[in-house]
C-alpha cells in the first residue's frame, strides 16, 4: 500500500487563506502540489504560492518536510503577500439565547450578551435593533464595557441592520399586497 502511495502520490485537502475554497489534491512532491494547485485554485504561474499547513501555518518550503506529512492533511495555499490567520470561531447560534434578550432585557445585558457572540446581532428584532441603535456609548463605556470603538461599531451595525430589516419588511408587505391584487383580480 505505502509502495502505491509513492506511486501515486498522497492525498491533501487545500483550502484557500479565507478558508472559501476547500479541494482535495493527490500529489507526489511538493512541486506536483503547487502545480496541481495553481489550476485548482486559478493561481497564475508568475504568482506565488506559500504552502502551510492550515492548522498552525507551519510552512512546507521542502520536499523533505512534505514526504512527511500524512495523507489528508489539510494545507493552507497563500498567495503574494498574504498571511496565514487561524480560523475564527464559528458562528455558533443559541436561539435560546437570542430569545432570551426579547421581553424587556436591558442594555447592558443585550450589549453583554452580543460581545460574547456577535452572531446574535443578526437575529435581534426591531426593538433590540433600535434600542442599540439609540444607545449612548459613552454611557456604556462607564458602567461596564472599556471597548468604546466596540460600543460604536455595534450602535452603527444595529442601525444598518435595523433599516435593512424595515426595507424587507416594506418590500414583503408591499409583495403582499400585490399577491392579493393579483388574487381578487383573478376571481
Amino acid at each position: 500500500m505505502e509502495n502505491e502511495e509513492h506511486q501515486l502520490g498522497k492525498p491533501f485537502k487545500i483550502t484557500n487563506r479565507s478558508r472559501e475554497i476547500k479541494k482535495g489534491v493527490v500529489a507526489e512532491s511538493l512541486e506536483d502540489l503547487t502545480s496541481k494547485v495553481r489550476s485548482k485554485l486559478n493561481i497564475e504561474e508568475n504568482e506565488n504560492v506559500t504552502v502551510v499547513l492550515e492548522v498552525d501555518g507551519t510552512e512546507i518550503d521542502d520536499e523533505e518536510y512534505f514526504s512527511t506529512l500524512d495523507s489528508n492533511t489539510s494545507l493552507m495555499i497563500l498567495t503574494q503577500s498574504e498571511n496565514w490567520v487561524p480560523p475564527s470561531p464559528p458562528c455558533r447560534l443559541n436561539i435560546d439565547q437570542v430569545d432570551d434578550t426579547k421581553g424587556g432585557t436591558e442594555l447592558v445585558g443585550l450589549v453583554d450578551r452580543l460581545k460574547s457572540n456577535l452572531c446574535h446581532l443578526s437575529l435581534l428584532g426591531g426593538a433590540e435593533l433600535e434600542l442599540l441603535s439609540d444607545m449612548d456609548p459613552e454611557s456604556l463605556v462607564d458602567i461596564t464595557f472599556p471597548d468604546r470603538i466596540f460600543l460604536e461599531n455595534l450602535k452603527e451595525a444595529s442601525g444598518r441592520y435595523l433599516v435593512e430589516k424595515r426595507q424587507a419588511q416594506d418590500a414583503m408587505d408591499l409583495l403582499r399586497l400585490y399577491q392579493e391584487k393579483e388574487n381578487d383580480g383573478g376571481n
